[in-house]
């Protein structure tokens, strides 16, 4: 026999003999790999709050001394009083006078009203609100793959790629590294 034929043929054998081992060790041991169909990027809203102050011009009213306008009515009597008691005569003098009085005091306190809600000053003021930014953070993968035949569906905080491992007869999804 030709020594080059001899050689061949041992290699050959070694060949298929290897080869025909490898399949069947992977009939024994299953799939290795699950084949995913999809794996969808997941993510969640985070809302942070925060303040924004600005300045704004406010218009007061003065703080008053007289509140219930004594001043004005009191003035406004005295000269009601005295334009009453002018008009009137005789009798009806004194009449006229108290109505004068009572016009007047009136009068008189209507006007200091006024003149006090007219009485007023600008400031500024701070005015703050809470206002939230927004923005997206991951949160893991919707993933579909295929082990056997069937579809499953898991959630995983990693992209799996093409395939998942299997170990065991069992789909690996826990991020190896």
């Amino acid at each position: 026999m030709n020594k080059s034929f001899v050689i061949g043929g041992v290699l050959g054998a070694i060949v298929v003999t290897a080869g025909a081992a490898v399949a069947g060790f992977k009939m024994m041991d299953g799939n290795h790999e699950a084949k995913v169909l999809s794996a969808r990027a997941v993510t969640h809203t985070v809302r942070t709050p925060h303040q924004e102050c600005h300045d704004e011009q406010v218009v007061r009213q003065k703080p008053t001394q007289d509140p219930n306008h004594l001043a004005g009515m009191g003035i406004g009597a005295v000269v009601g009083g005295l334009l009453g008691h002018e008009v009137g005569g005789g009798s009806g003098k004194v009449l006229a006078t108290v109505a004068g009085a009572a016009a007047g005091g009136y009068a008189g306190n209507k006007i200091e009203q006024k003149v006090q809600q007219g009485e007023t000053y600008t400031t500024t003021e701070q005015r703050c609100a809470t206002v939230y930014d927004t923005h997206e953070e991951p949160a893991g993968y919707e993933v579909e793959y295929e082990f056997d035949g069937k579809r499953h569906r898991i959630h995983m905080d990693h992209d799996p790629g093409d395939h998942l491992p299997v170990k065991d007869g069992q789909v690996v999804t826990t991020a190896h590294g």
